[in-house]
């Protein structure tokens, strides 16, 4: 009879056959589901919200003339200023992607499930009623909650939420931009830090599940369509890496400006639900200059790639834009970065190609492909992902003609953009809570390392009946302090230790290691990563695990001993690169 306790996961695992592959896929496939529907229905609850507000507010406001628009951010700030206040659900406002990499970071991916209720509610009224954010952040939130909530109620370990919290996060960026590679991508590059390689597959079923749910509901679309730029001399490749530099400066301009806006309406002496219409009253009078500053602006975005907007107008709503986002988010509305971040980069793109096309008329493209670049580039710079900035273009665009000049401009604006602010739009507000997530990298290393790594294999084992008498010769000749205890049939009945047998010497005569061995035992998979063991480790105060077959737990495989873990992590210190 096998006494060792069974987790859950085991009990799920046999349920498919033993198969890990299923159990994850299953979970995948769930969660990319999830996050599809939350995608559509966020969608739709933002469209019925922006028809409730500019429709509803031009016939209530009426009397107002153009000028009602002013009142349409502040009556939504003040909603979503107290829906955040009231319920008690301060993760939902902002950006919404720190709060699932401090999750990540601090928490073992675990995310309570109040937040993604309030804000699918609050960033879709923020966005309805003319804020100046997206839908990135609150739908990688939604869906990073959902994968969080279901890891959690199926009591997984920590590696397996973090890695639903990915596919929730993957899920929500393919069904909401039709992008399912670039979701995957942003999953790893910005909510991880790192790629999951033994779970990366699991990532792509449930973005490749998002995505196909979003298409059954919403069709086969493209974000923008554009024209087939193409480059048009390999001279031009030195102007796109000038404009690669020059979005770096854009973005790292918006990202203190954001953060010297959120300041500012920190020092503001009223209370936390009132601050959001006090930011929309300046976000309203803001969008008098142009409609395509509330929202998420992709009409203006669309204009700009098309050549359509002149260059006065251009640098108007790029200086406006970065101010009404700083607005909405500093004050306390609830929206991503990423659609204002694609603008800014549409916008400032556009001027640079207007101008090089007034100098260098023979050798430039039209101002539209510029624009398509500085997207990514300035995207890529504020929020440090360059993969996730490169193929999410290319996906909402669907144009790899100008892939050359897309990479360079987005690599340079990635690089001087680290090199002028080390944090990113994201990291930055951790830093800003006194979460580093660069100090956290010591434990990222043991995430990294599996216990297949380390573990020792071959350890000696004492059989459950051996006296006391040969047990304490055997501690004495082998210097080690503890054995597994396993049966003439290989299977393992237990650990003993030192301590178990000086705690029963001369207790009674007659005694077995089978009378004083611990059988409640905590052991590892061979798959597992350290981390996750080390934490086990610390809470039940034990020296050593022994590492067992997933699928059949009574087999034996090795033990992993604090010294081997010490040793593992030395070794990954000292491979660090040095700054």
């Amino acid at each position: 009879m096998n006494i060792l306790k069974v987790s859950r996961l085991d009990i799920l695992l046999r349920r498919f056959r033993g198969s890990e592959f299923a159990f994850g896929a299953t979970l995948a496939v769930v969660a990319g589901i999830a996050a599809g529907l939350g995608a559509v229905f966020f969608r739709w609850l933002i469209g019925s919200f922006n028809r409730l507000f500019f429709s509803g507010g031009a016939e209530v406001l009426g009397f107002l003339g153009q000028y009602y628009v002013i009142l349409l951010p502040a009556i939504g700030g003040l909603i979503v200023g107290s829906l955040i206040y009231f319920s008690r659900a301060a993760e939902a406002k902002g950006h919404g992607v720190p709060e699932v990499m401090e999750a990540i970071a601090t928490k073992g991916g675990r995310i309570r499930a109040r937040v993604a209720a309030v804000k699918i509610l609050a960033s879709s009224i923020c966005i309805g009623s003319g804020g100046s954010v997206g839908r990135e952040g609150p739908i990688v939130q939604i869906g990073s909650t959902v994968g969080s909530i279901l890891g959690q109620r199926l009591l997984l370990s920590q590696e397996w939420i973090k890695t639903l919290v990915a596919c929730g996060a993957a899920g929500g960026i393919s069904a909401t931009f039709n992008a399912p590679i670039a979701g995957v991508f942003f999953a790893h590059e910005v909510i991880l830090g790192r790629v999951l390689t033994r779970h990366f597959g699991f990532v792509v079923i449930s973005s490749v599940v998002a995505g196909v749910v979003a298409h059954s509901f919403l069709g086969d679309y493209q974000s923008f369509s554009v024209p087939a730029y193409t480059l048009n001399s390999y001279w031009e490749l030195l102007f796109y890496f000038i404009l690669g530099v020059a979005c770096a400066l854009i973005a790292v301009a918006f990202i203190r400006m954001l953060y010297k806006t959120e300041d500012i309406f920190a020092a503001v002496n009223m209370p936390e639900y009132l601050k959001p219409a006090l930011g929309g009253i300046a976000v309203g009078l803001i969008g008098l200059y142009s409609p395509y500053l509330f929202g998420v602006g992709y009409q203006g975005v669309e204009r700009a790639l098309l050549g359509e907007i002149g260059l006065f107008t251009l640098t108007g709503l790029l200086l406006l834009k970065i101010l009404a986002t700083s607005f909405t988010l500093g004050s306390g509305g609830s929206g991503g970065i990423f659609a204002p971040s694609l603008f800014m980069g549409a916008m400032f793109g556009g001027i640079f190609g207007e101008v090089a096309n007034r100098l260098f008329p023979g050798i430039t493209a039209p101002s539209g492909a510029y624009a398509l670049v500085g997207m990514a580039a300035v995207f890529s710079a504020a929020a440090r992902a360059p993969i996730t900035a490169i193929i999410i273009l290319f996906e909402m665009t669907r144009d790899y003609a100008i892939i050359l000049p897309l990479m360079l401009a987005v690599v340079v604006g990635t690089l001087i953009a680290y090199r002028l602010s080390p944090e990113s739009i994201y990291t930055l507000k951790l830093r800003r809570r006194g979460i580093s997530l660069r100090a956290r990298e010591e434990v990222d290393l043991l995430e990294r390392v599996t216990v297949a790594e380390v573990m020792t294999r071959d350890f000696p084992t004492v059989s459950p009946e051996m006296s006391l008498a040969e047990l304490a010769e055997k501690f004495t000749k082998s210097k080690h302090h503890g054995f597994p205890v396993v049966d003439v049939q290989g299977n393992l009945r237990g650990m003993v230790t030192l301590a178990d047998l000086e705690s029963r010497m001369g207790t009674g005569e007659g005694l077995t290691v089978a009378d004083i061995a611990t059988t409640n035992l905590v052991t590892a998979y061979p798959d597992e990563s350290l981390h996750d063991v080390v934490h086990r480790l610390g809470a039940r105060e034990v020296g050593r695990v022994p590492v067992v077959d997933r699928r059949k737990p009574s087999r034996l495989l090795g033990v992993l001993r604090r010294y081997d873990v010490v040793k593992a992590y030395v070794k990954a210190i000292s491979q660090l690169p040095k700054d």
